[in-house]
C-alpha cells in the first residue's frame, strides 16, 4: 500500500471513530486503484474497523523551583540551597573579553551570609575543573583561548561533596592573531633569500 493510501486510511479511521459506529465502505476501480466511502450507494463492500488504542499522556513534570542554583545551560543537577546568594558577580553573563586582555580575567563570587567552617568553591569553565576547591571568592583565569566560554561556580562541604551551583555565565573572549592583517599585534617579518 503506498503512503497516501496509508495516510487516506488512517484519515477515514479517525473519522469513522469519531462519527460513531457508522460503516466504511471499500471500493475498487478498473485500474485497481482503492477509495473508501461511507456511503453504501457507490457499491463498495464494509470493512470493519478494529477500536482505535488511546493511552493516556503522562501528568507534566513540577515546574522546576526558581532559586540561585537552578540547573544551567550545561544540564547539572541542583543541589539543595544552602546560602541566600551565591552567584558570579564579575564577569558578568555576556561580558566580551577584548584583545587587550589577552584572556586573562578575574573571576569574583558573591556569596551571603559568608562563607561557612568547612565550605569550600570551586570554578568550572567549560565544565572542567580549573582550581582545586579553596575558600577564596576571587579566581584569576589566564591566558583563556578565543571564543565562547560558560563559568559555573560550586559550594562544596568538607566531604568534597556540591551543596550549591551558580547559574552559568557565558564569557566571550578575543585574542590577536596573526592571520589578521590589521592585527596591532602581528608581527610583520621579512622573507628570508632563498639558498
Amino acid at each position: 500500500m503506498d503512503r497516501p493510501m496509508i495516510v487516506l486510511l488512517l484519515y477515514l479511521l479517525m473519522m469513522t471513530q469519531a462519527a460513531g459506529d457508522q460503516t466504511l465502505y471499500r471500493t475498487t476501480d478498473a485500474r485497481g486503484h482503492v477509495s473508501f466511502s461511507d456511503d453504501p450507494s457507490r457499491g463498495g463492500e464494509p470493512v470493519e474497523l478494529a477500536p482505535i488504542s488511546v493511552v493516556p499522556s503522562l501528568p507534566p513534570p513540577p515546574p522546576p523551583a526558581s532559586t540561585s542554583t537552578a540547573s544551567g545551560r550545561d544540564g547539572m543537577d541542583t543541589p539543595s540551597r544552602i546560602y541566600d546568594a551565591f552567584a558570579i558577580a564579575a564577569p558578568a553573563d555576556g561580558a566580551t573579553l577584548p584583545t587587550g586582555a589577552a584572556g586573562d580575567v578575574r573571576v569574583r563570587l558573591e556569596l551571603r551570609p559568608a562563607l561557612r567552617e568547612g565550605h569550600l568553591l570551586r570554578l568550572r569553565l567549560d565544565g572542567n575543573i580549573v582550581r582545586p576547591a579553596a575558600r577564596q571568592p576571587v579566581i584569576e583565569l589566564t591566558n583563556l583561548s578565543r571564543g565562547e566560554h560558560h563559568l559555573r561556580a560550586e559550594l562544596l562541604d568538607a566531604r568534597g561533596q556540591v551543596l550549591q551551583r551558580t547559574s552559568a555565565v557565558t564569557l566571550y573572549v578575543q585574542r590577536a592573531s596573526v592571520n589578521m592583517l590589521r592585527n596591532p599585534h602581528h608581527v610583520h617579518s621579512r622573507p628570508q633569500a632563498v639558498r
